[in-house]
């Protein structure tokens, strides 16, 4: 006998049962639905939390408090470990090129780099975020960090004075 004799087990294939093809087929009219209401009817389906008419538990609650996640930023990170191996001295860190050098999915996400690794090669960064160890270990090996200001920090800043 050949290794590569390939078979389908027994009953790996099972035929699609059909309903509502007459009386004699054992699921003829009803069909294996019952008699009568709601589950019986084609498109005759709740969504979940239906309470049978009665005003769902979710609705009968009151709402209390605020909630941030609409609103929150998710930022992508990068290390520092990850800068030190993909860049050369002298290059510039930013969107585009995490995109091109494959640390980055897409060039629309926001950046944060951490500190976590050492940097030895002097380039420039300019991302969304960079954390305090980081932009200390970069001006440390020679280079810069850019960060644009936003509307929230400049606000900060003006409640401080």
């Amino acid at each position: 006998m050949s290794d590569f004799t390939l078979h389908v087990p027994e009953g790996a294939h099972k035929a699609k049962r059909r309903v509502g093809r007459g009386s004699s087929s054992g699921r003829g009219t009803t069909a294996g639905r019952g008699n009568k209401g709601q589950q019986s009817r084609s498109g005759g389906k709740t969504y979940v939390g239906f309470e049978g008419g009665q005003m769902p538990l979710y609705r009968r609650i009151a709402q209390r408090g605020f909630s941030n996640y609409p609103f929150k930023k998710e930022y992508e990170v990068i290390n520092l470990r990850d800068i030190e191996a993909k860049y050369a001295d002298g290059e510039t860190v930013d969107r585009v090129s995490l995109v091109k050098k494959g640390l980055l999915n897409k060039a629309s996400s926001l950046v944060k780099v951490l500190g976590d690794g050492d940097l030895t090669k002097k380039v420039t960064v300019s991302v969304d975020k960079v954390s305090a160890s980081a932009k200390e270990k970069i001006e440390k090996a020679g280079g810069s960090v850019s960060v644009p200001s936003t509307d929230s920090d400049s606000q900060k800043s003006e409640k401080k004075d």
